[in-house]
C-alpha cells in the first residue's frame, strides 16, 4: 500500500491508497488528518502503509484467479450463455485452470503463470488417459481464461490481461484426408438392415437430408409441411452434464428449409401413422417431438448415436460417425 501527504488549508491529510475498486475500477484512497504540521503527516502516512504492508488480514484478502473464475465470473455468464457453452467453460476452468493457476492472486497473475498452464497441458494434461491434451482444446481454454480476464479488466480489477499477451497454441489447418462416409449402395444396406428399428424414420431422415443428431430430435411436427415436402430446421437437442437442452441454431446454416423427397415424406408419414397408434389422443400436435419415446417424451442424442453404432457393428460395413 502507498501513502502520501495532501495539505488542505492548513492541515496536512495522510492518504492510503487502496488500488482500485472492483466494481466500478475507480481508484479508492483513504484520508487521515494529520494536523497542522507537515512532518507529522509524513510520519502518519509511512506509518499507515507501513501496517496495511504487515497485515495478514490485507495480504490474504487478495482475490485469487480460481475464486474469480469459479464464484464471479462464472456465475454472471450462466444467463448469458447456451448451457453446452456454459458447461464446457465450466469444465476447462474447473479441470485445467483452477488446480494449476486456481491459487494465484489476480492482481499477480504474469503471462509466464499461463503458459506455463499451456505447456503443462499440452505435455501431460489427459485428466481420461495419460498424456497431453490437443493443441485445440488448449487453445480453446485460452480463449475462456481470455475473456474471463478481459471482464476483470474492463471492470478495474486487473491494469492489464496477461492472457492477451502470453503465446497460445496456434490454430492448426485440418488435416487432409478425405472424411469417411458410405457410398450409396452401402447407405441402401444400412437403412434396410435398421428398417425393423424403432429409430429408422429419424435415420432415414438423416441420411437422406444432411440433418445432424441434435437437429434430428430437436424436430417438432410443426416444423414439417408433409404437403408442400419442406422442413424448417431450427433447434437441436444438446446434452449438458447428460441431461437433455433445447438449443437454436446459432447460424444461418444451422437455421434452414429443406425439400424433401417424395420418398422421405412417405416414411415420415408412415412414422405419424405410428405414433398416434402408440400415444394417443394427438402425439402429432405442433409443438410435439417428431422423433419421441412412446410416451412423448424427447431421445437423448447419446441413446441415438448407441443405437446407430450398434446397427453399424451388426451391418459389417465400415464403421463411420453420425453427423
Amino acid at each position: 500500500m502507498k501513502g502520501y501527504v495532501v495539505r488542505k488549508g492548513n492541515q496536512f491529510y495522510a492518504v492510503i491508497y487502496e488500488g482500485r475498486d472492483p466494481v466500478t475500477g475507480r481508484e479508492r484512497r483513504r484520508w487521515y488528518p494529520a494536523g497542522p504540521h507537515r512532518e507529522d503527516a509524513d510520519a502518519l502516512a509511512a506509518q499507515l502503509a507501513s501496517e496495511r504492508m504487515s497485515d495478514p488480514g490485507t495480504r490474504r484478502s487478495s482475490l485469487t484467479l480460481g475464486v474469480y473464475l469459479t464464484q464471479r465470473w462464472l456465475p454472471s455468464k450462466q444467463v448469458a450463455l447456451r448451457p453446452s457453452t456454459w458447461a464446457s467453460y465450466r469444465n476447462n476452468i474447473e479441470l485445467h485452470i483452477v488446480p494449476a493457476i486456481g491459487r494465484v492472486p489476480l492482481r499477480h497473475l504474469r503471462p509466464d503463470h499461463i503458459e506455463r498452464l499451456y505447456a503443462n497441458l499440452l505435455a501431460d494434461g489427459n485428466t481420461v488417459r495419460p498424456g497431453g491434451l490437443d493443441g485445440k482444446t488448449v487453445l480453446e481454454i485460452h480463449m475462456v481464461l481470455r475473456r474471463a480476464l478481459t471482464d476483470a479488466q474492463r471492470r478495474g480489477m486487473i491494469l492489464t490481461n496477461p492472457a492477451a499477451i502470453a503465446h497460445a497454441p496456434k490454430r492448426r489447418p485440418l488435416a487432409s484426408a478425405i472424411p469417411r462416409a458410405w457410398n450409396a449402395r452401402q447407405r441402401r444396406t444400412f437403412l434396410d438392415l435398421s428398417a425393423g428399428h424403432r429409430l429408422h424414420s429419424a435415420l432415414w431422415v438423416s441420411a437422406n437430408t444432411g440433418m445432424r443428431r441434435g437437429e434430428l430430435l430437436g424436430l417438432r411436427w410443426g416444423d414439417i409441411e408433409l404437403d408442400t415436402a419442406r422442413m424448417s430446421v431450427s433447434r437441436a437437442l444438446v446434452s449438458v452434464g447428460y441431461e437433455v437442452h433445447e438449443s437454436r441454431g446459432k447460424t444461418r446454416t444451422s437455421r434452414r428449409c429443406i425439400d424433401l423427397d417424395q420418398r422421405t415424406i412417405e416414411v415420415l408419414r408412415q412414422w405419424r401413422r405410428r405414433r398416434r397408434e402408440e400415444d394417443p389422443p394427438d402425439p402429432v400436435a405442433n409443438d410435439a417431438y417428431v422423433f419421441a419415446t412412446i410416451d412423448g417424451r424427447p431421445i437423448h442424442p447419446h441413446l441415438m448415436s448407441d443405437a446407430f453404432k450398434k446397427l453399424v457393428k451388426r451391418s459389417g460395413l465400415p464403421r463411420i460417425r453420425l453427423p
